[in-house]
């Protein structure tokens, strides 16, 4: 089997036309996780006027040498204030309060005493203290959220400021994930024989897919029978943006899934990429649709979801990239085991500042292996020409997080 170079098939996935201007509007309660479809750009100047950061009393900085100023009265935040402080005067002013007319600065209250409507001036301050400047935390026509842009508690926290009340937001691509094998056996039901397998794959994509955007159809298991593969596949691409099935695309007598795609009527795009592991991962197209056959070990089919099914997902919510890639020191030497594009799980640790691989507790066998993924690893990434990687070797590493 003639394979891609990792490079080229990324090139051919990232020249894929996708709609990606499919738009809805969401309450901002149910915003949390969607992907912005507008910038956010503020009408206004926050705050509006200058406002008390604490509470204390509002005055004119050059008053502070008087010792004793007159108390005109209190100042209660969101109160209207339009008194216009004169020479010797001050107004008691708490904390978010429109500060006076004629002040410039807020002296806290633990630096005054107070007698017969009069403050003493036990402790003076800088000009200005405690005062929030006009446009402190935003100016009218700052963007404050890109397009782009995943909604987490600060972006709504921001747009509640904002008086956001409806958020427009890109829709979900819809993914359909199905896993196929007779030796699978579903969560929940009872084993057979000691040989079956529990399925994962399916689990595992579904969670990866909808923490990327992705509205997830969960088409659970196939046992290795033609009839029943086309049929789920045929009904998914009905409703579903993106099949991705495991299993079934290597060069056994049950893999079915890479002969089923093209009489599906779907353009076979590539099949093979030069990368460890999930070599025969196909891709394909029927219409609008984009169907991802991956292979089925569970680290095998985990990764090559990473590197091809989340850059597709990313650019149909209008998103620059998919995952975040950092480079990294090897902390110690490195034996690459093939000359494919490697993919090897590893540790990423983070001292001062700057990013560490090491490898300790990863276990090296076969492409199954998922626990090597857990805690808090990344996905080195070593090319088909690096062979022995020496200790403090620079590395490109994909995080695992974020998606």
């Amino acid at each position: 089997m003639s394979l891609l170079s990792f490079e080229t098939s990324q090139n051919m996935l990232d020249l894929l036309h996708v709609n990606s201007a499919r738009v809805e509007n969401v309450t901002l309660s149910a915003s949390l996780g969607r992907i912005l479809a507008e910038d956010i750009v503020a009408t206004y100047n926050d705050p509006q006027f200058p406002t008390a950061s604490m509470d204390g009393y509002a005055l004119k900085h050059a008053d502070l040498e008087l010792k004793k100023l007159k108390i005109l009265g209190d100042n209660p935040a969101g109160s209207d204030e339009q008194r216009v402080l004169g020479s010797g005067e001050c107004i008691k002013t708490f904390t978010g309060s429109k500060m006076p007319q004629g002040s410039d600065t807020l002296l806290q209250i633990e630096n005054v005493s107070v007698e017969d409507g009069f403050i003493l001036i036990n402790e003076p301050v800088p000009h200005a203290s405690s005062v929030r400047a006009i446009g402190e935390t935003y100016k009218a026509g700052e963007v404050l959220i890109k397009r782009g842009t995943k909604i987490g508690f600060a972006q709504i926290g921001v747009m509640a400021g904002l008086n956001c009340v409806m958020v427009k937001v890109m829709l979900r691509p819809r993914v359909a994930v199905v896993s196929t094998g007779s030796e699978i056996l579903d969560l929940g039901a009872n084993s057979e024989n000691p040989a079956q397998v529990r399925s994962s794959n399916n689990y595992t994509l579904a969670a990866l897919f909808e923490s990327a955007g992705a509205e997830v159809l969960q088409l659970g298991t196939l046992k290795d029978d033609k009839n029943s593969i086309s049929k789920t596949f045929e009904n998914a691409l009905e409703s579903a943006d993106i099949l991705v099935s495991t299993g079934g695309v290597s060069v056994g007598d049950y893999d079915f899934v890479k002969d089923i795609v093209p009489r599906l009527g779907a353009e076979v795009l590539y099949q093979g990429v030069a990368i460890k592991p999930g070599k025969h991962v196909m891709v394909a197209q029927r219409k609008n649709s984009f169907i991802f056959a991956l292979p089925g070990f569970a680290y095998s089919s985990t990764v090559v979801a990473i590197l091809y099914v989340l850059p597709l997902i990313a650019k149909m919510l209008g998103r620059e990239k998919a995952y975040t890639t950092v480079e990294a020191k090897l902390s110690e030497d490195f034996k690459k085991r093939s000359t494919l594009t490697e993919f090897t799980p590893c540790n990423v640790v983070v001292e001062d500042g700057e990013y560490f691989v090491n490898f300790a507790n990863k276990k090296v066998g076969s492409s199954a292996i998922l626990t090597n993924l857990l805690n808090e690893s990344g996905l080195m990434i070593s090319g088909e020409e690096d062979k022995e990687l020496t200790k403090g070797t620079f590395v490109n590493v994909i995080l695992l997080e974020n998606f």
